[in-house]
């Protein structure tokens, strides 16, 4: 017995459909494919029978319509009249008559169903969770139960929509109809109104795709013997649900399609293997092509330019044609492509994704390269003319941007018709998932720390948080470290590297992850990059303000100037996130005053490892690895060496303090670009540097220290301030920036205003005289830090992440929880 099979939805022509506008995007107004080549292609991937489902025509039907197996339909556009929310609607197996009476009625769709009814047609609510032009409610979804027994599952959406769909249908019961046909005041169809049947078509609009979902009948026989069955509801779906990158495969191929009839791009496949490779990925045989009379005149390269515009714009196509020749050339597999005569449809979506993918990571490579070579040399006016490049590789990869955000807004939308259906709507809601992004996170720094530990707090307590950054380190649970496109390094500080980040592979991990709240925890380019995909995906955007960077490059710099612009960036970045936390009151001020929106500002805690960092890891660490006796008093400081710390202040402290007190040693433990400089100016003093040291040793460390002296004004937290004081060791901080905040004044250490030496050697001073003062404080320090636990500040933050965000407009409201 050989079974029945159609795909219900496939189309030849795209003037008029739903994804119009994104043509307009593109700059395609028309395209074309050939209704034979629809036909032949479908009967060859073993369709009994071939319809195709234009919008509101059906011209391309009556090209096929006397070929075996072929029948005439369409795809009819109504619309509910309420406030014009759009519907689509497959009409199967109809006239040319009924064609016209269906092009009479469609504009109202309580005139339109009741006339399919009357005619016996076929009719299937098409991609029925689709929100064509963005008006539809769960009350319009309503009603299309109560109007329809066939509901599509549709070939260009995604499983998650489909599945939705399948839930919401077979959830129906005979009490439920009855209250909808209440509500709604409307007679039912059918006799048992809530048993629906499911469909399947392609929803094709490129002609790659024709028949990746389709309707199968097991049993053979005629046409109407097939549809017979499916009114019966005998049949059943095959095939597979889409994916974004099938989209923008879509739009690339339509886009190509388009211009090919207007510049006659297929001339140049002979003679230049870009163009070869693009033809081969995204030509559809069989399309239409105009004649050559029909033809655009276009300038070819390197013909006159009329302005300088056009010499921008010529100089910036040749350098993105030029960068995609060399990714040709330096990927074997695309250049296999040029000399092979077929490749699946799927093949085609995959080697467009992975081509677009190197071709856009090196377009921003050279960007970013060479904007930063001229921020550094300090040409900024040079750098404008790089905008337009990153510009026109937006417009490179926007039909990726453009099927993801697409996709993320139909997935919102069918979620909230689903929460609205369904009572138990609290049993559907998926648990948080935190996509976390961040340039610091296997560096030597608090902010990398903390943002690790919180990686093991979450995985303890089953959290979804992933960690996410642009590092060549190994990934392991709980992190997604992303091969950088290319790195940058500071000229003045060699320590630190930009990496730039691959935009789309973070994009698709992003979507398939289905994270339902972006954590940004740097304006770097990761974050740029964590902004964009917020954007795209249309997800809650939060953000910690870690670093005081505008008063870090203000004083490493000595420029007031270059601080300023600094903060111009750094208050439009923040300003995009939905909600700015901040460790500090002090800090939330600052952005406040500077021009954030103080309702998106969230003061969030900070805890520290009390298990970690402890007074009983007091063991004779100095002693064992430097030489020191026990009974040496020793000031810590621990942190990054360097200017922005204010470590020459502390230099003049320990001068002071040393000259006054023989038997004071002052360790420093960590490294960077001011350590050589330090070393000579303590030359001769009691002075101990340790290098960087983590784990036990720096628990050790902090333990076996009797005061820690702190002088950074510029800090927005300070993990060091509470990682001492839970070790039992007293601290000596300035009256700004997050340290003040995390101390009690005259209980666990003193808070000294900022830049006053005198008063740092006053207090540290008054503590070495004093014992009985000191071991009370360092009492007092630990017991403090026993309420300031890692894992309760993590459960704080964790629950900021529910609370109802404000000026949220839209799709961004989800219903994940």
């Amino acid at each position: 017995m050989q079974p029945m099979k159609a795909d219900l939805h496939v189309h030849s022509q795209h003037s008029r459909r739903p994804s119009y506008w994104v043509l307009q995007k593109l700059g395609c107004a028309e395209s074309y494919i050939d209704p034979m080549s629809i036909y032949e292609y479908a009967r060859r991937k073993g369709m009994t029978f071939v319809t195709i489902t234009d919008h509101n025509t059906i011209e391309g039907s009556l090209e096929i319509a006397h070929l075996p197996g072929a029948f005439i339909s369409e795809e009819v556009t109504t619309y509910f009249p309420d406030n014009g929310c759009k519907i689509h609607v497959l009409a199967l197996n109809i006239t040319e008559s009924q064609h016209k009476d269906i092009s009479h009625l469609r504009g109202n769709i309580y005139d339109l169903v009741p006339y399919l009814n009357e005619q016996q047609i076929l009719y299937v609510a098409a991609h029925p969770l689709f929100a064509v032009n963005d008006r539809m409610t769960a009350d319009h979804f309503e009603q299309l139960l109560l109007m329809f027994r066939h509901f599509e599952l549709n070939g260009t959406r995604d499983g998650y929509q489909n599945d939705i769909l399948t839930d919401i249908l077979s959830r129906l019961t005979p009490a439920f109809m009855e209250q909808l046909a209440d509500k709604h005041n409307m007679a039912p169809v059918g006799e048992t109104p809530w048993q629906k049947n499911l469909t399947a078509g392609s929803d094709d609009h490129s002609g790659f795709h024709i028949a990746s979902s389709y309707t199968l009948v097991e049993a053979e026989g005629d046409l109407n013997d097939f549809l017979a069955a499916v009114e019966n509801q005998e049949n059943c779906v095959c095939g597979n649900a889409s994916h974004p990158r099938v989209l923008a495969h879509t739009l690339y191929s339509i886009a190509y399609q388009f211009y090919n009839t207007k510049f006659g791009l297929d001339r140049l496949k002979e003679t230049d293997s870009f163009f070869t490779f693009v033809d081969k990925v995204l030509h559809l045989p069989g399309h239409t092509v105009v004649s050559d009379s029909e033809k655009t005149e276009t300038e070819t390269p390197g013909g006159n330019a009329d302005n300088g515009l056009r010499n921008q714009s010529r100089f910036l196509s040749n350098f993105c044609l030029q960068t995609a020749r060399d990714v040709l050339q330096q990927v074997p597999a695309f250049a296999r492509i040029t000399s092979s005569d077929f490749f699946a449809a799927h093949e085609k979506v995959s080697m467009c994704y992975r081509f677009m993918d190197q071709a856009a990571d090196e377009i921003l490579a050279r960007l970013c390269n060479t904007t930063m070579k001229k921020l550094s040399s300090g040409n900024i006016f040079d750098v404008f003319q790089m905008v337009g490049g990153g510009g026109a590789l937006y417009a490179m990869l926007s039909p990726y941007f453009i099927a993801y955000s697409t996709f993320t807004k139909d997935r919102l939308f069918c979620k909230k018709i689903q929460a609205q259906m369904r009572p138990d709507s609290n049993a559907i809601k998926k648990p948080l998932r935190i996509g976390h992004f961040t340039d610091t996170l296997y560096d030597i720094n608090g902010v990398a720390r903390t943002l690790r530990q919180q990686s093991e707090i979450a995985a303890q307590l089953n959290k979804h948080l992933t960690l996410i950054t642009c590092d060549p380190a190994e990934n392991h649970y709980g992190f997604q470290a992303f091969d950088p496109i290319d790195t940058f390094q500071v000229p003045e500080y060699p320590e630190i590297q930009l990496y730039y980040p691959p935009l789309l592979k973070m994009l698709d991990y992003c979507y398939e992850q289905e994270f339902n709240r972006i954590h940004i925890a740097t304006p770097g380019p990761v974050g740029l990059a964590a902004l964009a995909i917020a954007h795209i995906l249309q997800l809650p955007t939060y953000g910690t303000y870690h670093t005081a960077l505008p008063q870090y490059v203000a004083q490493l710099t000595e420029d007031t100037g270059l601080g300023d612009l600094v903060w111009k960036y750094m208050i439009w970045f923040y300003d995009q996130l939905d909600v700015v936390m901040v460790p500090s009151r002090a800090t939330g001020d600052e952005l406040a005053e500077r021009g954030i929106n103080p309702d998106k500002i969230r003061f969030y805690p900070r805890g520290v490892d009390t298990a970690a960092y402890t007074p009983k890891k007091r063991n004779g660490f100095f002693k064992s690895h430097f030489g020191l006796e026990d009974n040496i008093q020793k000031l810590l400081y621990v942190g990054r060496v360097s200017k922005e710390k204010n470590l020459d202040q502390l230099v003049d402290i320990f001068k002071a303090v040393s000259d006054a007190f023989s038997g004071v040693h002052l360790v420093i433990v960590g490294e960077g670009p001011y350590l050589a400089e330090m070393k000579a100016a303590l030359a001769g003093r009691p002075a101990v540097f340790t290098g960087y040291l983590d784990g036990e040793y720096l628990s050790e460390a902090y333990a076996g220290s009797d005061l820690f002296v702190f002088p950074s004004t510029t800090d927005t937290f300070g993990n060091v301030v509470l990682e001492a004081q839970a070790s039992g060791v007293p601290v000596v901080v300035t009256d700004k920036g997050g340290p003040a905040e995390n101390m009690i004044d005259h209980e666990t250490g003193f808070m000294v205003p900022a830049d006053d030496t005198n008063a740092f050697v006053r207090r540290i001073t008054e503590l070495l005289l004093d014992p009985g003062r000191l071991a009370a404080m360092k009492h007092n320090a630990r017991q403090y830090m026993e309420t300031r636990s890692f894992e309760a500040a993590f459960n704080t933050m964790w629950e900021m992440y529910r609370e109802p965000l404000t000026g949220l407009k839209g799709t961004k409201a989800h219903f994940f929880d």
